[in-house]
Formats: C-alpha cells, structure tokens, sequence
C-alpha cells in the first residue's frame, strides 16, 4: 500500500464511516457428500466439524471523510459487498469496530428489502420504511419516486412480473429520495439501459454537490475514474490499495493480471 494510503486510513475529525482492523467470517457447512478429504482431516484430528471458516475480510482499516465520494473495486468474491452490508449494518463485524456517523441509504442488490407478492406503489412503502422514511414523508415523495422509476402503469403490478432492469430504478428511485447523508451503491448500474443509466449518474452528481458521501461499488472503470475523489482496491478481503483513483485502478489490473497465471 503507498504512504498515500496510510495517511487516508488515519481518523480524522471530518470522518463519517471509520472502520478499524475489521474481520468478517461466514461459516460455510459442506454438503454430506462434499469434499471426503477434509471429512477424513477433520476426524484423524478426532473434530466432527462439518464446515469451513472463510474470511470475506480481514483485517480492514478504512476511514472516509464527509462529502468524499470512495470507489471500491475488486474481482468477484473480493469482500467488496461485505464492506457495504457492514457499513449499513446488514451484517455486523466479527472481529474490529465499524463506525458510521450519519443517516444512510443503500442500494445493494436488485430487490433487497422488496416482497416479490406486493406491488410496485406498495413496495415503496415498505421499502422507504427500511430506509428510514415514514409514511407520510413517503407518500410525499411517492409521485417523484414512481416518475424516476418510468415504470408508468406497472407501479401497480406485482414486482415478481418486473425484469431485472425495473427492479434496479423501483430500488434507485426509493433510494436517493431517502434525505440521507451517505449513500451506499453496489454495482446497481450494471442494469438498465444507457439512458436510465445516464438519469442515474446526473442525479449522482447533484448528490455530490450537495456533500453528500458515497461509496461506490463497480466493476466499470470508467465510472470509478470519473465520479471517485478517492478508491479501494480488495483482494481476498484485504485492503491493498487506498489513493487515487488511476493508481488504485492500475493496482486492480496487475491483480488481474496476476490470477490469471
């Protein structure tokens, strides 16, 4: 990691989200007919387990300041949606500390927090709900969030019948009329097509000019370049690079470029 990075993981008075030698683990329960070898390890070494700990972090020292827009990348199974459900406290830290100061909005996977039976209008009820709105602020809300959408008269139709791509601007849409102070976003424009794609960015920006902090997940380079003050590089869950965008981006492609040795 450059010195550059040391001095960014520093606290700072400024800082929203600090999070200091963080470590997460899922136990991951083998199938009974999975993997003899360590079913065999396991009881030579007189232990009956039937899972395996894996590590999705380790060990990470990240503090973000306010109105810092942070890109965080890595190859797939890196930690990076890890990080994210931690800051929002989806799941907590199994060694370290988290600290967010401030209300936060998340847009993490298509269709987190939604019930495939219900429609599109009551979905935003009960999603603004999870988000922190009441009732009323979302009802005051609701004509702009259903116009954000386009999703016109389906709003009303069960949200098991949406594609992929009405998923992600139902969840968008509810998530940036939330009046939060930091904002969450994983890989969420990955889907849908170029123009909603490009409504998506341009509110994006204005959320920047309001000071409002983000942390964005991509794997589109470009996006992370021209929108991240700052970014992350994870491998393995363990932060290995925290500067510059270029930098940090050149870092991820010699990762890249070594796995595939």
């Amino acid at each position: 990691m450059s010195n550059e990075g040391r001095l960014r993981n520093e606290p700072s008075s400024s800082d929203v989200i600090q999070m200091r030698s963080v470590s997460k683990r899922y136990r991951v329960y083998y199938e009974k007919s999975e993997n003899i070898k360590y079913l065999i390890i396991n009881l030579l070494k007189g232990k009956r387990d039937r899972y395996r700990d894996v590590w999705a972090l380790r060990d990470v020292a990240l503090s973000v300041s306010r109105g810092e827009t942070l890109g965080i990348v890595g190859e797939n199974g890196s930690g990076k949606s890890t990080l994210l459900k931690l800051l929002c406290r989806i799941l907590l830290a199994d060694e370290g500390h988290v600290e967010v100061s401030g209300r936060v909005a998340t847009l993490l996977e298509l269709g987190s927090g939604f019930s495939m039976e219900l429609s599109g209008r009551k979905n935003i009820f009960m999603n603004a709900s999870i988000l922190g709105l009441s009732r009323r602020e979302a009802r005051g809300r609701l004509d702009e969030i259903i116009s954000f959408s386009e999703l016109g008269d389906f709003i009303n139709a069960p949200i098991k019948s949406y594609s992929s791509g009405m998923l992600v601007r139902l969840g968008f849409a509810v998530a940036i009329n939330v009046e939060a102070d930091i904002f969450l976003i994983d890989e969420i424009l990955a889907v849908g097509d170029e123009r909603f794609q490009k409504k998506c960015l341009d509110r994006i920006r204005g959320m920047q000019r309001q000071g409002k902090t983000i942390a964005l997940v991509s794997h589109n380079m470009d996006i992370i370049r021209e929108f991240c003050s700052r970014a992350i590089l994870l491998s393995k869950g363990r932060l290995m690079a925290d500067g510059r965008p270029d930098a940090v981006i050149e870092a991820y492609r010699q990762v890249q470029r070594s796995n595939v040795r």
